[in-house]
């Protein structure tokens, strides 16, 4: 007995030893991760020969969800990969960059979609000679489509200064900030085959720069369809460049014609601006767990 109760006392001590200890949880590789992201927009055989444009799009997009009043929506989850919001109209045309993306995930799968989409649209915008923008991780995926936000909440092309005011009241942002987001439209180009629309609107869509609001402000736009789908749109006297009717409407109404006229006169201002906006995207409805 005396033996039988050492045993026990010995098994005891030694047990914790034995057992298997819980795999080791490594965070994420992060400049391994934004090495393979560059190497990914550096891809030239899509569009005008980069995919930082529609990698930057992705971002957005997956942030463009946020609704300030309710704290839902954002970045977080990565929801963009259930129904509905795979099947939203803004969204077509995006699975191109979710499937560049792909590769990266699937070598790191210690991050998140979620993280992974935004830190991509970070690194794009940098790529692409903008600022530098501050991005923080922690963002995790639902594993359901319990969260998915419904369609028709990203911005309408089509739509008036009122739309475009709401939106982005919806996502907590004001007057200036949005001018300085919808500058990104510098970069990238429409396409007719997942919009409807056609074109670029700017002669560098491969160069993060002010040039969306410089173009906006020294063109003569007018009126026009793109005779595939029917779809209106502005064109600039050679037709090389297009608006979107949003676009137009930063001219027509006074509060963001202002912010366009300092933006087309100030890149520096633009650059400290946008970063400080799109950091705020990107951190839009995130809850983290605090040690």
């Amino acid at each position: 007995m005396i033996r039988s109760y050492i045993r026990n006392i010995i098994l005891a001590i030694l047990s914790p030893l034995l057992t298997t200890p819980p795999p080791l949880i490594l965070p994420p590789p992060y400049e391994k991760i934004i090495q393979e992201i560059t190497t990914v927009l550096s891809i030239n055989n899509y569009d005008d020969g980069s995919l930082a444009p529609i990698i930057l799009r992705l971002a957005w997009h997956c942030c463009a969800t946020y609704d300030v009043t309710t704290n839902t929506g954002g970045s977080n989850g990565a929801t963009m990969r259930f129904v509905p919001e795979i099947t939203d109209e803004g969204n077509y045309g995006l699975d191109i960059a979710r499937a560049a993306l792909e590769p990266i995930k699937q070598r790191y799968p210690a991050i998140s979609y979620a993280d992974l989409w935004t830190l991509a649209g970070k690194v794009a915008i940098e790529y692409m000679g903008g600022p530098t923008i501050i991005w923080k991780s922690g963002r995790v995926d639902y594993t359901n489509d319990r969260c998915t936000p419904s369609n028709g909440l990203l911005p309408f092309a089509d739509k008036d200064a009122n739309h475009i005011r709401k939106t982005f009241t919806r996502l907590g942002f004001n007057d200036q900030q949005t001018v300085a987001l919808i500058g990104a439209h510098g970069v990238g180009r429409c396409h007719k085959r997942f919009s409807g629309w056609e074109g670029k609107w700017t002669r560098t869509p491969k160069t993060f720069s002010n040039q969306f609001y410089v173009v906006l402000l020294n063109e003569t736009w007018s009126q026009g369809e793109v005779p595939e789908t029917g779809k209106t749109q502005y064109f600039n006297a050679d037709k090389s460049l297009i608006m979107l009717n949003t676009d137009m409407e930063l001219i027509r109404d006074k509060s963001y014609l202002h912010w366009v006229e300092i933006y087309a006169k100030d890149e520096p201002k633009f650059f400290h601006d946008f970063s400080s906006a799109f950091a705020k995207l990107l951190e839009l409805g995130i809850k983290r767990e605090t040690l």
